[in-house]
């Protein structure tokens, strides 16, 4: 795996004198391209010279170790290279971590996309739980949110809410929240106490660029209507809210947040661009021979991924069998425990397919 680590290094050099070059950094385009090479060249490099270190030590202390007749050295020669052998364990694991194929969409924004699904008002409620746990989380990680649709539903509830994530790595975190997630609980409108089970569908996907995806403008049909507010009330007289209909597949999109029909078009055109990158995604996986099903990320929207359980005040991803008994704080957004777990999890399971192959 660490044949061409060398040749890593000797590019990441290149790349760093090039830098430097005054003609490189008079060509702003051309300076960023190469500075996003070089980051992502940094981590593997600097990981690498930490082996290289390690190894020399080691061989450095065995022969010290030969040559020596001293007790007392040689005891202290010993535990030195016993811990070394340690680092140099770590420093491999987590260099076979840093040489998995990355995600191409792991720095990307995300369109995070949340459905009432069964449950009627209480599915709703719940919906909104989640709308408001994902936005609590993206505020704690310093990420940025975009308003996309919000479709209202019964006592507060919230039918259909569609949003940005923006911020560096945002789908690389999010990515794992895409399936079905249950709840459990006492609905505020139950009068006899009896547990409820409800759902919600949420979707995560990466923002595509426009190079991703080419749309012919004579596939769309675009239609303009008057925007409303979160509780139904109407927020604008004229007919700023855009519907896109993407005709070969059907895809409907809607934007109603801005005031501007242009900035409307604009969101909704770029939700419509990640949906349909969604769908060549799906279709490019179902040719893929190995059971996607393995990893944990999938982004079935189909899939039970995970149950809120209010009475025993847990939450369970099925997926990993990890339960947290902090429900509350979990949907104050407090879920970087369960998304390391994920990333961690999905991380073991390429690992092992990687030795398989090798």
């Amino acid at each position: 795996m660490f044949d061409n680590l060398a040749n890593t290094e000797k590019k990441f050099l290149e790349l760093e004198k090039s830098m430097a070059n005054p003609e490189v950094l008079s060509d702003m385009q051309k300076f960023q391209k190469i500075n996003k090479e070089y980051n992502e060249l940094k981590p593997v490099v600097e990981k690498y010279r930490q082996i290289k270190s390690s190894e020399s030590t080691i061989s450095e202390n065995k022969e010290l170790l030969n040559e020596t007749k001293d007790d007392e050295m040689i005891q202290m020669l010993k535990d030195q290279i016993s811990e070394e052998e340690k680092n140099l364990e770590k420093y491999n694991q987590e260099m076979k971590i840093l040489l998995i194929p990355k995600d191409p969409n792991d720095q990307k924004n995300v369109f995070v996309e949340i459905r009432a699904g069964a449950g009627g008002d209480e599915a709703g409620l719940f919906a909104g739980d989640l709308y408001r746990m994902y936005h609590m989380y993206a505020d704690s990680q310093h990420f940025k949110t975009e308003e996309i649709e919000y479709q209202s539903q019964g006592v507060g509830g919230i039918k259909e809410a569609v949003f940005m994530v923006k911020g560096n790595g945002a789908y690389s975190k999010l990515k794992y929240e895409s399936g079905v997630h249950r709840v459990q609980r006492v609905p505020e409108t139950e009068s006899g106490g009896r547990i409820h089970t409800s759902t919600a569908t949420v979707a995560v996907l990466p923002e595509a660029d426009d190079v991703d995806i080419d749309i012919d403008p004579n596939d769309l049909r675009i239609d303009v209507y008057r925007s409303s507010g979160h509780g139904g009330q109407s927020v604008n007289t004229t007919d700023s809210a855009v519907r896109i209909t993407h005709k070969p597949t059907g895809l409907v999109v809607s934007c109603q947040d801005e005031k501007s029909q242009l900035k409307n078009k604009d969101k909704a055109m770029k939700v419509l661009r990640s949906r349909l990158l969604e769908l060549e995604e799906e279709k490019r996986q179902k040719e893929i021979s190995d059971d996607r099903k393995s990893q944990v990320g999938t982004g079935d929207r189909s899939e039970r991924i995970r149950t809120y359980n209010f009475p025993q005040g847990r939450i369970t991803d099925h997926r990993i069998s990890k339960t947290i008994y902090q429900l509350q704080d979990f949907l104050d957004g407090n879920i970087e425990e369960m998304i390391d777990s994920l990333i961690s999890y999905d991380q073991t399971k390429k690992l092992e397919k990687i030795g398989e192959n090798n």
